[in-house]
């Protein structure tokens, strides 16, 4: 096929290109980096938290009588609750990983604020917070009775030992294998010795970027929550039978409202998974609107060129050829405004890059945005190509 008549074509009517290809442009642009954020943002709401968050439920219990012993209390629960049918392990614990509320404090890797530093976050439990959790320890061992802490006020400071997340160990001590054992200082140099390695855990703000620096400490204090670990398929039952039975035990007391696990982590992801929503509905409108642009410039090539259409016929083109030829010059717009577009498409990549330490555009999305574009831009064509190729070789003598 000669493309010169097709340039000829075009430069006679290149407003209407001009536009289609600006068009292409912003929606390559739009398109690639929203598919991106897209990916990013579901890559982000699907990552494994290492807890068993689906089988898992949170309350608090809070007693308003005088002289009102709040340890005696929990200890007695947790006996309660340990034997219900269905449960596979319940702890007392400060606040619940996930749920958007918890503690952190920066620690170090050496006394005196030296060395390697880094925050985390920290959750006050007992002994059965490992299994309560279903996190899974790479290292160490867990906790057992004789370190816990049963003291009725909260207390500054943090226990001589944790449990803590690979994450959190290997951000203080990079490089290094044998993890448990090893001791860090808080901010008053306290030394605090690892007993435990967890292989995998989140605290409790998912969107910040050392969600996964978290450790346990051995201490029960007022104001604790407890949380329940069920086994698969039990939850449901097994909160109804818990408020029951705490009721059952103590009526002189308030239990709170039993919260999902994976409500929560639900709702610290309700942002990241709007945003996705959001970005999806943008590149479907955006991806129309351009399919709707190219079909209309080609309908009206098509219809503006009738005649000329019933010229080629008449001297001898084949329905093949005009398709092949609308096709084309659809194909040169088009690649027109993919051009312009990968280079508006790395800028906005850039910019979101920079202005909101967003990861830099991966180029595999970029070509797949350019291939996508390329085959939007035939199929939105074709359909005027084949009325073009249906014009009868008999209107070339018509008049206009």
């Amino acid at each position: 096929m000669v493309i010169r008549p097709i340039f000829s074509a075009l430069l006679r009517n290149s407003a209407g290109a001009i536009l289609v290809a600006l068009q292409i442009a912003i929606t390559l642009a739009i398109v690639v980096n929203a598919v991106y954020l897209t990916a990013q943002r579901v890559a982000l709401v699907g990552r494994p938290s290492g807890i068993d968050d689906q089988n898992i439920f949170s309350f608090s219990v809070e007693g308003f009588e005088k002289d009102f012993d709040f340890i005696a209390m929990v200890r007695e629960d947790m006996v309660l609750l340990r034997q219900l049918p269905g449960v596979i392990d319940a702890a007392p614990m400060h606040q619940v990983p996930l749920s958007g509320s918890g503690s952190s404090s920066g620690y170090y890797s050496l006394p005196d604020k030296k060395g390697k530093d880094s925050p985390a976050a920290y959750y006050r439990t007992d002994d059965h917070g490992v299994e309560a959790l279903g996190v899974k320890l790479a290292d160490g061992k867990d906790f057992d009775a004789s370190m816990i802490e049963w003291t009725a006020k909260d207390e500054q400071g943090q226990p001589p030992v944790a449990v803590v997340s690979r994450g959190f160990a290997e951000a203080l001590f990079p490089g290094e294998t044998n993890l448990a054992g090893k001791v860090f200082y808080d901010a008053q140099s306290k030394p605090i010795r690892i007993v435990g390695v967890i292989d995998h855990m989140h605290g409790s703000w998912v969107g910040w970027d050392k969600v996964d620096r978290a450790m346990l400490v051995p201490r029960v204090s007022e104001y604790t929550r407890y949380i329940v670990r069920t086994k698969p398929g039990e939850l449901d039952r097994v909160m109804k039978e818990t408020e029951t039975a705490l009721r059952k035990r103590d009526p002189n007391r308030v239990v709170g409202k039993l919260n999902k696990m994976s409500d929560d982590k639900q709702r610290s992801y309700s942002g990241d998974m709007m945003m996705a929503f959001t970005l999806t509905v943008v590149t479907g409108l955006v991806v129309v609107f351009s399919s709707l642009g190219i079909f209309g410039l080609a309908t009206f090539n098509v219809n503006s060129r009738t005649r000329q259409i019933g010229t080629r016929r008449a001297v001898g083109a084949r329905k093949l050829d005009i398709v092949q030829y609308f096709l084309a010059e659809n194909w040169i717009v088009t690649t027109a405004g993919v051009l312009v577009g990968c280079g508006l498409a790395l800028a906005v990549g850039y910019w979101l890059s920079t202005q909101y330490q967003l990861p830099r555009l991966d180029l595999y999305y970029l070509v797949g945005g350019v291939l996508g574009l390329w085959a939007l831009g035939q199929l939105a064509a074709w359909q005027p190509a084949l009325r073009a190729a249906k014009v009868s070789p008999a209107m070339a003598t018509r008049n206009t």
